[in-house]
């Protein structure tokens, strides 16, 4: 009789550890419990971290996470407004603002997850359906393109870049919030969403380096027109230069040989005209140079007797 009560009370004592077992729980700091009852939920998500209390085997504890999670979609093809394919890879960042409802829609992380790849690739792939690819490579609208001018004209550009409306970041804005809506439903709050990564699709990747080649062959052709133009203008200048010195140059020997013949003359006259002598020979010098440069054997010359070129032929002997 006596080991059948301590068999009895060992029992009990078993029983009541395994209901209090069964009566408490604990929340976690990075975790919010939703506790259900048949499958169903009761009460409203319990987030303070510590021991709390459940009916046993009827009540069961649902962990939700507190944290801030991680969404990170797979690269997918998508086409732009000018017809061209790129691959887009996202991702994104979100937590779960509502418990209840949370539980009540998806149950899990893994459910949340595949409802964030349809939601955010849909709204991904519609704005970049809407927008050219400029405006997906490019940051922001004020995020001007390098400019490859002209080497004389300031402000010119070889190649005309289409105008940017929005930019990288406005478009990530645009899909934040078309998506920030309907996840709300779900007992989801979108914290951000950004591309990680934008490559162009294989089939059209030659088509692009073929845009970059006729844009490089563009802006060369203009440099080198340009510098054709200035090498003219700096031969010109060159040519101008060069006939400017030779002008005056050609004043300068002029002057000095005109100052030279003057001086010339004045030692001449000086020397000459100290005697009527001195005179009479310088006459006679000066004629016999005319007749050595005017005359040879072929000239001939009608002169009166009174001419003062006669004058010496007139009494030669």
């Amino acid at each position: 009789m006596k080991s059948f009560m301590n068999a009895f009370y060992g029992f009990i004592i078993f029983a009541l550890v395994v209901i209090v077992a069964n009566s408490v729980y604990v929340v976690q700091e990075t975790e919010q419990v939703i506790l259900t009852q048949f499958g169903r939920p009761v009460g409203d998500a319990v987030n303070a971290a510590g021991l709390h209390f459940r009916v046993p085997f009827i009540q069961k504890p649902n962990s939700i996470e507190k944290r801030i999670l991680a969404w990170d979609g797979r690269p997918n093809d998508m086409p732009t407004k000018d017809k061209l394919y790129i691959t887009v890879d996202t991702f994104a960042r979100w937590r779960i603002s509502d418990p209840l409802q949370y539980f009540l829609r998806l149950r899990d992380e893994r459910s949340a997850q595949s409802r964030l790849d349809d939601i955010l690739g849909s709204e991904t792939r519609n704005a970049v359906a809407k927008h050219e690819l400029i405006e997906i490579i490019r940051t922001s609208k004020d995020r001007v393109p390098v400019n490859e001018g002209s080497l004389g004209e300031a402000g010119t550009s070889a190649v005309q870049w289409l105008p940017i409306e929005k930019g990288r970041v406005e478009i990530e804005k645009e899909i934040f919030a078309k998506a920030e809506g309907k996840l709300v439903d779900f007992g989801i709050e979108l914290l951000d969403v950004r591309f990680k990564r934008i490559n162009y699709n294989p089939n059209v990747r030659e088509k692009i380096y073929d845009r970059m080649i006729s844009e490089r062959m563009q802006i060369a052709s203009r440099f080198r027109s340009e510098g054709e133009g200035e090498a003219e203008i700096i031969l010109g200048n060159k040519e101008r230069d060069l006939r400017k010195i030779e002008s005056e140059a050609y004043k300068e020997i002029q002057e000095i040989m005109g100052q030279a013949d003057a001086k010339a003359t004045e030692v001449y006259a000086s020397a000459y005209n100290k005697s009527p002598e001195a005179i009479e020979l310088y006459t006679f010098v000066k004629t016999l140079e005319t007749y050595e440069s005017s005359l040879d054997a072929n000239t001939t010359l009608i002169l009166t007797t009174d001419s003062d070129l006669f004058r010496y032929l007139k009494t030669a002997e």
